[in-house]
C-alpha cells in the first residue's frame, strides 16, 4: 500500500452545518468514550471525491476521531489481504472505499460487516435520499456496503481527433478500426479498471447478446468479439491511469472511457483538452458506484464511528464535494445535490472541461446495473483466462 498525499481541505469547518443530522443518526450507536484512529483504504480512487468531506468530519468530531490514515491499494489485491488479516485475527483496516470489483470479491469471500438494516439508527433511510440509479446500485451491496458516490459511467469511446479521422459509430466499426490500426486502440484489465469493466459489461447490450446479465451462458457474441479484438491490442494496462497516460502521450489513439475518465484527465493535463468522446449506436450506460465497506473484525466502537461518518458523507453539503474535478462525473449519490453547491474549483473545472452532450446522453439512453457480484467475478475470470491469455 502507498500513503496518499493529503489533499488540501477546503473549508475545514464546512461540515458543521450537517453535524446535527449526522449526530441524530448516531445517537443510539455505541460511540467510543475517547477518540480513535481510523484506517481507510481506497481501492477505487474514491478519495479524490470524498477525502475533503472525510477531513471535514474529523474537524467536526474531534471527540470521535483523533487521526485518519489514508492508504490506497489495487482492487484485486485487497480482498486476499483482508482475508489473511481476519484469519490471523489482526484486522488493521477499518473502512474500504471500493468500486463494484472489490465489493464483489469481498461479498464472495464473506469479508464485509452487514450494515443494513441498521438497528442502531446511525444510517439514514437510504431509499429516501438516493438518486434512483444510485438506489439500484445499492442493491448490489447485499446490505454489506453503502453507496457513497454514483455516476452513469460508460462505455464511451475517447479518441484524439487528429489521429482518428473516421470515428466508429458501432461495435462492428470499432473492431474494423482496430484491425486497420493495430495497437492503436487499448483498454485496461476489467478487474482493475472502471472503463475496462464498463466496456466488458456494455458489449452484450451493443452486440445483442442473449442475456447481458449472464456472462457464462448469455455472452457468446461478447466473448467472440473480445477474442477477435484481442488480436489487435498490444497489451492490457493494469489500471486506467496508465492507459490515459498513453492516450495523452500519443502512444494510443483511442480507448474506452467514462464520463469521469474523460473529464478528469483533461483537467489534470494528462490527456489533451482537445480529446473527443463518442457513444456507439444503441449503447446502454452501465452505471458505477463507490461503496463504503467495513471488514469483519473491526471493533464495535469503531463501527459506530464509521456509521456516523457514513451518515455525514451522505448529507448534501458533503456530497457536493464529490463533483471534484469531474473524476466520477457527476458524482453525488444523493438527490438534489447541484453543481452550484460544489466548491468553486469544481464548478470552474467542469465549466471548462465538461461536455454539454452528456446531459442528453444521460437523459436519453438506458442506465443498467452492473453484473451481480458473483457474475462479475466470473466475468473477470473468463476475461483473464480466455481473452487476455489467448494466443494472437
Amino acid at each position: 500500500m502507498v500513503k496518499i498525499t493529503r489533499r488540501q481541505a477546503v473549508g475545514g469547518l464546512a461540515g458543521m452545518a450537517a453535524l446535527p443530522v449526522a449526530s441524530a443518526f448516531a445517537q443510539t450507536a455505541k460511540l467510543p468514550t475517547a477518540p480513535v484512529t481510523i484506517n481507510i483504504v481506497d481501492v477505487a480512487g474514491n478519495l479524490a471525491l470524498t477525502q475533503k468531506a472525510i477531513e471535514n468530519y474529523k474537524t467536526a468530531k474531534p471527540e470521535l476521531i483523533s487521526n485518519i490514515v489514508f492508504t490506497k491499494a489495487p482492487a484485486p489485491e485487497l480482498p486476499g489481504k483482508i482475508k489473511a488479516q481476519q484469519a490471523a485475527n489482526r484486522v488493521d483496516i477499518d473502512l474500504v472505499l471500493t468500486g463494484t470489483d472489490a465489493l464483489s470479491a469481498g461479498l464472495e469471500m464473506d469479508l464485509w460487516v452487514k450494515l443494513l438494516p441498521d438497528d442502531s439508527g446511525a444510517l439514514p433511510k437510504l431509499a429516501d435520499i438516493y438518486q434512483e440509479p444510485a438506489a439500484r446500485m445499492q442493491t448490489l451491496a447485499k446490505d454489506h456496503g453503502v453507496v457513497v458516490t454514483y455516476y452513469p459511467s460508460g462505455p464511451l469511446l475517447e479518441y484524439m481527433p487528429d489521429k482518428v479521422k473516421t470515428v466508429p459509430t458501432t461495435a462492428e466499426e470499432l473492431l474494423a478500426w482496430a484491425k486497420e490500426n493495430p495497437n492503436r486502440f487499448l483498454y485496461a484489465r476489467p478487474a482493475n479498471s472502471g472503463p475496462g469493466r464498463t466496456f466488458l459489461m456494455g458489449l452484450p447490450y451493443l452486440l445483442g447478446d442473449s442475456d447481458p446479465k449472464d456472462p457464462v451462458k448469455g455472452w457468446d457474441k461478447t466473448w467472440a468479439y473480445l477474442k477477435e479484438l484481442h488480436k489487435y491490442i498490444e497489451y492490457y494496462p493494469t489500471g486506467t491511469r496508465a492507459l490515459m497516460k498513453e492516450l495523452g502521450e500519443g502512444t494510443r489513439d483511442m480507448t474506452v472511457s467514462t464520463t469521469g475518465w474523460d473529464i478528469n484527465p483533461r483537467v489534470l493535463g494528462v490527456v489533451p483538452k482537445e480529446a473527443k468522446v463518442g457513444a456507439l449506436k444503441g449503447f446502454h450506460w452501465v452505471a458505477d458506484a463507490h461503496y463504503m465497506c467495513v471488514p469483519k473484525g473491526v471493533s464495535d466502537e469503531k463501527l459506530a464511528v464509521l456509521k456516523d461518518l457514513m451518515a455525514f458523507l451522505l448529507t448534501p453539503k458533503q456530497q457536493a464535494y464529490t463533483y471534484d474535478e469531474g473524476y466520477f462525473y457527476p458524482g453525488p449519490a444523493v438527490k438534489n445535490v447541484t453543481l452550484d453547491m460544489a466548491p468553486q474549483e469544481s464548478q470552474d473545472a467542469i465549466a471548462e472541461f465538461g461536455r454539454t452532450e452528456y446531459a442528453d446522453l444521460i437523459a436519453n439512453n438506458p442506465i443498467e446495473l452492473p453484473l451481480e457480484p458473483a457474475s462479475m467475478v466470473t466475468a473477470f475470470r473468463i476475461w483473464d483466462e480466455q481473452v487476455a491469455a489467448a494466443a494472437k
